[in-house]
């Protein structure tokens, strides 16, 4: 576990440039001032641009629209990251550890609060098998964005406060649905935390759309990319449903391995530590939860 603080800090873009809803913001509010010197009222159609841009950049997850979003690592090596998000889950995050301890596999889990107080003997197998864990929230509200700063500090907080009774400090967050707004640049900073999207996904829904999920992400994946995958069990499916996402799971790990990829901690690749310990978090648990994919 890298708990080393690193300086280095990934760049949003590997090839530097600004991202096109950076470029089409400028362009637009520019024209307006331009437009606005000679005649106000034509300076309405790229004000309005300006606007809308300024709302729907954010639920483009790659954008970091209000603030530096890390999306991916350095492309130059063939290696890719996992995260898991919403978890832990006790039907299935039991077997996904067990399948990632099988193939020798390290992964970053972006945790929920609520579900991490339910289960902090899961978060301290999760610590004590080698994985790191984010900050998703408490409560993963996808429409929290849309409410008050102080909610949204408060949502990020409580989850920080409680894994660090756990003994682990995160400093990566995962924002619900991977949406941002103009506030949570701000409140990051004053939690000494930074923002963590992905790059590649099956949009599966939480894992309630399961079909297929390996082809869409391996059609997709590139060098240097942060996979989004999900280590819930959707509330209509239960035991059954482990199974099938195992197998899609363990074809994602094989078919990176038969590409000559390598699949590395999410802290290698983007160069920055993920979590640091507060004290040690790896003693023996009362619960083993062992995995019945049955």
């Amino acid at each position: 576990m890298n708990t080393t603080r690193n300086e280095h800090i990934p760049e949003q873009s590997v090839s530097g440039r600004l991202p096109i809803s950076h470029l089409l913001g400028m362009v637009s509010l520019s024209s307006a001032l331009l437009v606005s010197a000679w005649d106000v009222t034509f300076s309405i159609i790229p004000l309005a641009l300006f606007v809308i841009i300024s709302f729907i950049a954010p639920f483009f997850t790659g954008t970091g629209y209000y603030l530096p979003v890390i999306t991916r690592g350095n492309p130059s090596g063939n290696v890719v990251s996992l995260t898991f998000d919403d978890g832990p889950d006790p039907i299935s995050t039991p077997c996904l550890l067990t399948l990632l301890a099988e193939k020798k596999t390290t992964a970053t889990f972006f945790v929920t609060g609520e579900h991490a107080s339910r289960h902090p003997d899961l978060i301290r197998k999760i610590i004590r098998e080698g994985h790191t864990i984010g900050n998703h929230s408490y409560h993963h509200d996808p429409l929290i964005m849309l409410k008050s700063a102080k909610r949204l500090f408060q949502e990020i907080q409580r989850t920080q406060a409680l894994l660090n009774s756990y003994g682990i400090h995160p400093l990566a967050f995962r924002p619900p649905a991977g949406i941002t707004n103009p506030k949570l640049g701000s409140i990051l900073t004053r939690l000494g935390m930074y923002c963590v999207n992905y790059r590649c996904r099956a949009f599966d829904m939480g894992n309630r759309r399961i079909g297929n999920l390996s082809q869409k992400i391996l059609r997709k994946i590139k060098p240097g990319d942060i996979i989004l995958l999900h280590d819930i069990v959707p509330a209509k499916n239960k035991k059954w449903f482990v199974s099938d996402w195992l197998m899609e799971i363990e074809t994602i790990l094989d078919n990176i391995q038969k590409r000559g990829w390598k699949i590395i901690p999410l802290a290698d690749l983007i160069q920055r530590p993920v979590m640091t310990s507060i004290q040690t978090v790896v003693q023996d648990s009362p619960h083993d939860f062992p995995c019945d994919a049955s």
